[in-house]
């Protein structure tokens, strides 16, 4: 006849095994700090956030065509396919991939050391390295000759969403989600925190902040409107209605005044995009 396991030893059990993890979460933490401490690091945030900034710069262009009437799509998509219609495009996609998976690596390494000392810390930074591996990862799909339309992908998430019986929470909360994303954009250029990540000499100081403020306010405010629109979706129960940063920035050409606020952000955009090699330069 089996015996029944003694409560005392189902306890040291898991109290061993909380241990063990514990032990195995300060080794990857103290390994992270390493790897952040090397003097690797700083070329990769260097080389990833010039690629950043040069995606960031190219989105706000198509953005200006847009106002304008030229068309484009103002996203990584359409950012990937301006690079790829260069003469060297195809070896630039595969730099620019390269440079923003590196950097998306960057960002994780980051948030495992920051997640000893700041949670909040550790979140953004993992919330970098997410995006950071999406724009990577769409160039470096389009490097090996696929193509990528981000609204298509959007509205495909939108609708998968939309046929779970808690579908339109779940959409109107990833809208919640993303415009909480922007505010903090924005909060973060009018409050000057960006200067948590940079650290440029005194003379450049008044430079990085007239970059620094406008962009991430630009950027925020771009966000924010792509979360709207996943509410809107999500209240018409309508995938169409969702939209990622192109749909964000079009939406804007159909309400009074929105193509100056377009012209706005798309200037905005191109400044962060200067903001971000900055950054690359005098990363803290």
């Amino acid at each position: 006849m089996a015996t029944s396991e003694r409560p005392e030893a189902t306890a040291d059990d898991a109290t061993g095994a909380a241990d063990a993890a514990g032990r195995a979460a300060h080794k990857a933490q103290d390994a992270a700090v390493e790897a952040e401490e090397h003097s690797a690091t700083s070329w990769v945030e260097s080389v990833g956030q010039s690629a950043n900034g040069l995606v960031h710069m190219l989105i706000g262009g198509i953005a200006i065509g847009v106002a304008f009437g030229a068309g484009g799509s103002a996203d990584q998509s359409g950012a990937m396919r301006a690079i790829d219609s260069t003469l060297l495009g195809g070896i630039a996609l595969w730099c620019v991939g390269i440079a923003l998976v590196a950097l998306s690596l960057h960002a994780f390494v980051v948030a495992v050391a920051q997640s000893r000392t700041s949670r909040r810390d550790a979140l953004r930074a993992a919330g970098r390295g997410i995006g950071h591996g999406v724009v990577g990862g769409t160039a470096l799909i389009f490097a090996a000759g696929g193509d990528v339309d981000g609204e298509e992908t959007t509205e495909s998430v939108s609708s998968a969403l939309l046929t779970n019986p808690l579908g339109q929470w779940l959409v109107g909360l990833v809208g919640v989600v993303v415009v909480g994303v922007g505010v903090a954009f924005v909060l973060r250029g009018v409050r000057r925190r960006f200067f948590e990540d940079v650290a440029p000499s005194a003379r450049f100081c008044r430079l990085v902040e007239a970059l620094g403020a406008p962009g991430f306010v630009a950027k925020g405010v771009a966000i924010g409107i792509a979360g709207v629109l996943f509410v809107i979706a999500a209240v018409r129960v309508d995938p169409e209605e969702a939209g990622g940063l192109d749909g964000a920035l079009q939406s804007l050409t159909t309400v009074p005044g929105g193509v100056i606020a377009l012209l706005a952000i798309a200037v905005g955009l191109i400044v962060y995009g200067a903001y971000c090699v900055a950054r690359g330069v005098w990363a803290r």
